[in-house]
C-alpha cells in the first residue's frame, strides 16, 4: 500500500557514513517499494565539517532515483552554519540554524499531506516542527533515534550544569511524548527510551542495517589493489579504523597503540623474522589532526580520506582487524553504526568498552573486547590477533553470520515498513 512519507533531517546522502547514509538508503528504498518519500534536510557536510564540493548552502531541491521501482524521491535542502571546529555552543547553534532554515520549507508540506513525519535525532531541534506539521497534515509523527545527544553532550563534557542537564532532559521526555512512535537502533537504548517515559507500545527497535553479500563481494585482487592504494604491503597484518574521527570516538589511544605496537622489535619494519604490522587511519573530522599529529614519525601508519561508496567492501575486506575505540562516557548513548559494515566484511574486531554494554556483548563473540581507555589492553588484543590467523578466521566467520542474521538490509527495512504500515492504517 502506497504511502506518503516525509523523512526530515539534517544529514543525508551522498554522506557516506552515520545517519546520513542510513536515512539516504532508507529514502530510496522505500521509494523502490512504491512509496511517495519527500525529504528535507541540508547539504551534505559531515564528517568533514564542511559543505561538500558541488553543493552549495542554500535553498534547494532535487531528485534521486528510487533504484529498483519507479518511485523517486524529492529532496529540498535547506541552509546551515558549519562550524570548522565543533563543540559545546558551536554545536548547539550549527543545530539550530538548520532548524530555523528548514522550518518554512517543513511547513509547505503540510499541503502535500504526508501520512507519516518521520523524524530523526540528532538533531532533537527539528522534533518541535516535526510534530507540528504532522498535526497539521493530519500525519502520524515519529521520532527515530540514532543517537541520544542530549545525554552524549552532557557526558562527553559538550555541555555542563546539572541544572542545565534537568531543565534540558524534561523538554526532551516531553517531547518524546508527543510523538505516535519512537524508535531506536540498539536493545539499550530502546530500554533508554522507556527509562525517559516512553510507552513501550509506542517503542520500536530499528537497527542499523547492512547489505551483507554486497560487503563480502570484494575480490582478493581487489583487496590487493586496495592496499596497494593504501600504502600497505600485501602481506603485512593491517589493522583498519575507517569512519568519522570526532569527540565520541575516542581517537587518542589508537596513536599510544601504534606506538607501543610499533616499538616492538617484532612488529618492526626492519624485524626480518617479525610480523609486518600496518595502521591506516581513514576517515575525516574534527580529531584527524590531532590523531596525524600523534602518530608523526610512525612509518607504519597511514592516513587515508573515506572511500567512495563502490570501493567501501573492498577497504573493510582488505583489513585483517578492525579498530572500534569508544570512549566510556558514550557506552549505550550511541551504538556505532561502523560496526554493521565490520561485522558483514569477516573481520574480527577489537573495541573498547565495559562489560555488560550492548556493544560489548555483540563484540564478544566476534572479536576482542577490552576496557575504554586502555592502550595497553588494546595493544595486547591487536598482538594476540596479528599472531594468530586462525582465531582471526573464526572469529571474523562469527560477526558474519551475526550480521547475516541480525542486520540485512531488506530485512530491516522491511520489518520497519511493517511498523509503519501498521501505524497509518
Amino acid at each position: 500500500m502506497t504511502k506518503k512519507i516525509l523523512l526530515y533531517g539534517i544529514n543525508f546522502s551522498p554522506e557516506l557514513t552515520g545517519i546520513g547514509k542510513y536515512t539516504g538508503e532508507m529514502a530510496v528504498w522505500l521509494a523502490a517499494r512504491g512509496h511517495q518519500v519527500r525529504v528535507v534536510t541540508a547539504p551534505p557536510y559531515y564528517p568533514a565539517w564542511q559543505v561538500g564540493d558541488g553543493f552549495k548552502n542554500t535553498w534547494c531541491m532535487e531528485n534521486l532515483s528510487g533504484h529498483g521501482g519507479d518511485g523517486s524521491v524529492r529532496v529540498w535542502r535547506c541552509p546551515l552554519w558549519v562550524p570548522a571546529r565543533p563543540g559545546g555552543i558551536k554545536r548547539l547553534l550549527h543545530l539550530a540554524s538548520f532548524a530555523l532554515s528548514s522550518w518554512f520549507v517543513m511547513l509547505r508540506q503540510i499541503f502535500w499531506r504526508p501520512d507519516v513525519v518521520w523524524v530523526v535525532e540528532p538533531a532533537l531541534f527539528c522534533a518541535p516542527t516535526a510534530v507540528a506539521v504532522a498535526r497539521l497534515s493530519g500525519a502520524r509523527a515519529w521520532l527515530h533515534v540514532q543517537d541520544f545527544e542530549v545525554d552524549a553532550a552532557f557526558d562527553l563534557g559538550l555541555l555542563k550544569g546539572q541544572h542545565m542537564r534537568n531543565w534540558v532532559g524534561g523538554v526532551e521526555r516531553w517531547l518524546m511524548r508527543r510523538f505516535d512512535v519512537v524508535s531506536t537502533i540498539s536493545q539499550r537504548m530502546h530500554a533508554r527510551l522507556l527509562h525517559k517515559g516512553v510507552d513501550s507500545s509506542r517503542a520500536v527497535l530499528v537497527p542499523n542495517w547492512v547489505q551483507v553479500a554486497a560487503l563480502a563481494s570484494a575480490t582478493a585482487a581487489q583487496c590487493a589493489a586496495m592496499r596497494q592504494r593504501l600504502g600497505v604491503p600485501t602481506n603485512a597484518v593491517l589493522a583498519l579504523y575507517s569512519g568519522n574521527m570526532g569527540a565520541k570516538q575516542g581517537l587518542e589511544i589508537l596513536a599510544d597503540v601504534a606506538k607501543q605496537l610499533l616499538a616492538q622489535l617484532d612488529y618492526a619494519l626492519e624485524a626480518p623474522e617479525g610480523i609486518a604490522l600496518w595502521f591506516v587511519f581513514c576517515g575525516a573530522g574534527p580529531g584527524r589532526a590531532m590523531l596525524e599529529a600523534a602518530c608523526a614519525g610512525l612509518p607504519q601508519v597511514r592516513f587515508s580520506d573515506l572511500q567512495p561508496a563502490k570501493d567501501l567492501p573492498a577497504l573493510l575486506a582488505c583489513a585483517d582487524i578492525h579498530l572500534l575505540p569508544q570512549r566510556a562516557d558514550a557506552a549505550d548513548l550511541v551504538m556505532p553504526s561502523k560496526l554493521t559494515g565490520m561485522l558483514a566484511s569477516a573481520r574480527p574486531v577489537v573495541a573498547t568498552a565495559h562489560m555488560g554494554t550492548e556493544l560489548a556483548d555483540v563484540v564478544t563473540s566476534c572479536g576482542i573486547v577490552v576496557p575504554p581507555e586502555d592502550p595497553q589492553a588494546m595493544a595486547k588484543a591487536i598482538s594476540t590477533l596479528a599472531q594468530d590467523p586462525a582465531m582471526r578466521e573464526r572469529l571474523g566467520a562469527a560477526g558474519f553470520l551475526y550480521a547475516q542474521a541480525n542486520l540485512e538490509k531488506d530485512t530491516v527495512l522491511k520489518k520497519f515498513e511493517a511498523e509503519l504500515l501498521a501505524l497509518v492504517n
